[in-house]
This record gives C-alpha cells, sequence and structure tokens, in this order.
C-alpha cells in the first residue's frame, strides 16, 4: 500500500470509528426504556417510559419546522428520570400528514387548532396503564405558547416548561407553575422572560414561589447555547427534570441525557467517511475560472435581481409555508448565474452526474438515515413526495450555481464565502420584501447551515477531487431539494 493509500485507510478507520462510538452513544441511553409509537388520530406519537414507570406524564412538543426527534434529549431524560413521557408531531410536521390550517396571525386561527391536538395527545397520555391524570407540559419555541395557553385550559396540567419562550398568555399570576429556559444567546427571549420576571419582583436565575406549592415561576438562561443547542444542553434539562420532579413531589431516578456531543461525533464520521472514498476517484481537470469582475457580477447581480422580481408576481402554488416562494427563488437565481456564465463561456461540462446521484444517496440515505432517528424527521411521508419534486429542479439549479461560482469548491476561500453569503443575503431581501408572509424563511436558516457545514464539506471532498461541477451541483441540489422538501410545514389555510 502506497503512503497515500495508507493515509486514506486511517482517515477512512477514524470515520468509521467516529460513527461506531457516535451510534453505541446514541442508542445507549434507550436501554432499559419501553419505547413504542402509536397514533392519536393521525398524529404519530413516541411513548417512552421505564417498564415500571407508574405517576404523572409529560407530553412534549416540538417547535416550528421539527418533529419528536428534535426533543429527544428531553423525552429521554425525562423518562429514565421515572416519568411516562409523550411526544408527538404537530399537524403539518414530521410524520403528520394532516397539514397546519387556519390563520397563523390569530390565536383563534391556527394556534387554537394546535392547542386541541395537543389536548388529544394529553387524552392519550393520561390512559396509559399505569398513568395517573396530572401531567406537565413541555414545549419548545412555537409550542411554547401552545403549551402555555393548553395549561391554562386543561386542569390536568400541573406543571409547565417552555424551552425559549415566547407567549403573550403569561402573565404576574398565570400559569401558576412555569419554568422558563432561554439559551444564553437568545437575546431577545431572555429579555422577554426577565420581563415576566421583573414583574414578579424577581430577576433571572432566581425562584419565586415553590414548585407543587401553590404559586412557582423561574426564568432560567442555558449558558453557551442558542435556539437549537438549548435543546441538548444538559443543564437545561436537569432544570426542567427538577422543576417537574418538585411538582409532583417526586425523586427523579437519573439525570440528564447528554446527546449532542454523539450526534455530533456521528454525522463527523459520516461526513468525513467522504474524503477517502473520493480519493479512489480519477482526478479531474479544473473546472471554469471566472475572471474577478465576471464573479462579482455573478454572483452579485442574480442575488439582488431573483427577490426583485419575483415580489412582481404570485408565487403560492404548494400546500407548504414559504417553500413555494422558496422553489422559485432558487430557481431564478440558479437560471441568472447559470445563463450568466454560459454567456460568458463558462458553462459546466456535463460530466459526473453519475458521482453526484452518488452523493445524494449517500447524503440522504446514510446521513439522513442518522438524522431521521436522532436529530428530525427525514423521511416522508407521501404526501410530501410532491413538494419534494416541485422543490427539487430549482434546488438543483441553485446548487448547480453554487459549484460554478465555487468552481467546484475549489475556488478561494472569498470566492466561496461571497457566493454563498449573497445567496443568504438574497433570502433576506425577500424577507424584507415581503415580511408578513415570508417571515418564516428566517426560522428555516439552521437547515441552510446545517446543510453547508456537513453536505456541503462532502461536496467540497467530491469537487477538489474530480473539479466536476454537475457532481456537486447535482448531488447536493438533490440532497438540498429533499431536505427542505420534510423540513418546511404542510400548510392549507382552507382547510
Amino acid at each position: 500500500m502506497t503512503g497515500g493509500g495508507m493515509k486514506q485507510a486511517i482517515v477512512a478507520g477514524v470515520a468509521v470509528l467516529c460513527i461506531a462510538l457516535g451510534l453505541w452513544g446514541l442508542e445507549a441511553p434507550r436501554a432499559g426504556l419501553a419505547i413504542s409509537q402509536d397514533r392519536v388520530g393521525e398524529t404519530p406519537v413516541t411513548v417512552m417510559r421505564l417498564p415500571e414507570a407508574e405517576g404523572p406524564v409529560v407530553v412534549i412538543a416540538h417547535g416550528f419546522a421539527g418533529s419528536r426527534q428534535l426533543m429527544a434529549a428531553w423525552q429521554l431524560s425525562l423518562a429514565r428520570a421515572g416519568f411516562i413521557t409523550v411526544s408527538f408531531d404537530f399537524e403539518g410536521h414530521g410524520r403528520n400528514p394532516v397539514p397546519m390550517s387556519g390563520d397563523v396571525s390569530s390565536i383563534d386561527g391556527t394556534t387554537r387548532l394546535l392547542m386541541a391536538e395537543t389536548a388529544r395527545v394529553t387524552d392519550y397520555a393520561v390512559a396509559l396503564p399505569g398513568a395517573e391524570p396530572h401531567v406537565a407540559l413541555v414545549g419548545h419555541s412555537m409550542a411554547s405558547d401552545i403549551v402555555v395557553r393548553q395549561g391554562l385550559a386543561d386542569a390536568r396540567v400541573a406543571a409547565i416548561v417552555g424551552i425559549s419562550i415566547f407567549s403573550q398568555a403569561v402573565t404576574a399570576e398565570e400559569p401558576a407553575n412555569l419554568l422558563m429556559l432561554n439559551g444564553a444567546w437568545e437575546g431577545a427571549l431572555r429579555g422577554e422572560a426577565q420581563r415576566v420576571m421583573a414583574d414578579l419582583g424577581a430577576t433571572e436565575g432566581e425562584t419565586v414561589g415553590t414548585p407543587g406549592e401553590g404559586f412557582a415561576r423561574r426564568a432560567e438562561a442555558v449558558p453557551f447555547v442558542e435556539h437549537v443547542g438549548v435543546l441538548y444542553a444538559p443543564a437545561g434539562i436537569e432544570s426542567g427534570i427538577d422543576w417537574i420532579a418538585a411538582s409532583f413531589g417526586m425523586v427523579p431516578q437519573a439525570g440528564a441525557v447528554a446527546l449532542g456531543p454523539w450526534i455530533i461525533l456521528t454525522l463527523f464520521g459520516i461526513v468525513l467517511l467522504v474524503l477517502p472514498a473520493a480519493r479512489l476517484l480519477p482526478e479531474g481537470p479544473a473546472p471554469w475560472h471566472p475572471e474577478r469582475g465576471m464573479f462579482w457580477a455573478l454572483a452579485v447581480l442574480p442575488a439582488l435581481v431573483a427577490p426583485g422580481l419575483l415580489s412582481l408576481f404570485e408565487t403560492r402554488f404548494l400546500p407548504v409555508l414559504v417553500a413555494d416562494y422558496l422553489a422559485l427563488h432558487l430557481a431564478l437565481y440558479g437560471a441568472l448565474v447559470l445563463g450568466g456564465a454560459a454567456w460568458a463561456g463558462g458553462m459546466p461540462v456535463r460530466r459526473g452526474i453519475w458521482l453526484g446521484l452518488g452523493l445524494a444517496v449517500y447524503g440522504i440515505v446514510v446521513f439522513g438515515g442518522i438524522m431521521d432517528r436522532y436529530v428530525g424527521s427525514f423521511v416522508p411521508h407521501p404526501g410530501r413526495l410532491a413538494v419534494i419534486a416541485a422543490i427539487l429542479p430549482g434546488a438543483v439549479l441553485a446548487m448547480l450555481a453554487d459549484a460554478v461560482l465555487s468552481e467546484a469548491t475549489r475556488a478561494a476561500l472569498w470566492r466561496r464565502v461571497v457566493a454563498r453569503g449573497m445567496f443568504l443575503i438574497s433570502l433576506g431581501i425577500a424577507v424584507a420584501l415581503d415580511f408578513e408572509r415570508l417571515f418564516f424563511l428566517i426560522l428555516i436558516l439552521p437547515v441552510i447551515g446545517l446543510f453547508y457545514l456537513s453536505y456541503g464539506m462532502m461536496g467540497r471532498f467530491l469537487g477538489k477531487r474530480t473539479g466536476s461541477v454537475v457532481a456537486v451541483g447535482v448531488g447536493l441540489g438533490v440532497i438540498l431539494g429533499w431536505a427542505l422538501g420534510v423540513t418546511f410545514p404542510m400548510f392549507d389555510p382552507g382547510v
């Protein structure tokens, strides 16, 4: 074996070891738990409990564009602590085939419908064997408002934990038993929680009252995390366990489960494994290198033109929140960049499509399979297939454009940063032009960030070796179309 071959074998071994260790760490907390899947009407639910568990139940609700899997660290921790736990996919999310509906801007619209769904899941939870009719509700982000309002409407609810919380239903008097957890880097949400505590003459980090003994209220900032990281932070989960246990007069049987490091280790291994695999391919020629002026024109002008042009037209054609607009934005942006490149003599050579499709299969099946089990729903129900098909062409065009500008990722770092930065700025301009409708694009930015950090690195390994714009663009485009199609909430205002 040559020196290079030995090096790649070592890299492959490290990748496999990371995957194996990561999966061990992710599966270990499930050992000893009784875990089952069920449906409450059309709503998918996951039940986790110790086999002998009896007593109160905890109903766990995810936020916008989330799913049950995103709340796994909380559910596993609470189940191991001795509670009967039930998580579920809201309408329009995850595996739930029923779209969200109603007026998203009205408390009497979508909010009431999601409250009713939470109530149905609560009815199911308290009817489980060994369950008592005493309930704690845990909700993240969008669901924090849902669980606060449902807690006020349901006498069975004795404790509420709001994560990344914002709810106009919170006053100085109600709900009676509320823990507010925000990431330390969630400035606006922390400010709102601090205001709520100030109404009680207290500050963040202080507790007013005692859980389980009438009124209790606490706001807490979880160190070093933001809107998504707060779901995996052991410090926040420990606070939630202690609050709920005190509310029911129980002693927790276990503490917080730390899934975050194991998820990162597993996904790192899956991404790293592409590097030695790509090194097995023949090295390809360098792709088209646009001159500096042409690069700036292709990177900037399409990003500015696309949102302005689309603002002149009706872009609603899919039963999914803002995904129809994004599909058109991706397609127009990609077409403008590729058209400019063709005019300048830089149309990509049509080679590497099978490599791109191979990357897409690996990304969706292997990386996506891990995501689906441990992070967030990545397997679509049949109703989402048409959405994926509608987004796919635009996603491929946009990623082909990205591959042209980044020279199949061989371009200088500053060019890659400018190209992707201008694309994100383009989406920001679209939101500014129609804030009321396209606001939800802001909430999907973590998906795009994860895409660039993970799948983008896979594409870089492939592009650095082969120089194939088509392989990188097609592979990442198919993955992006799939990821967006399974992430955006299904929505039908006419239901």
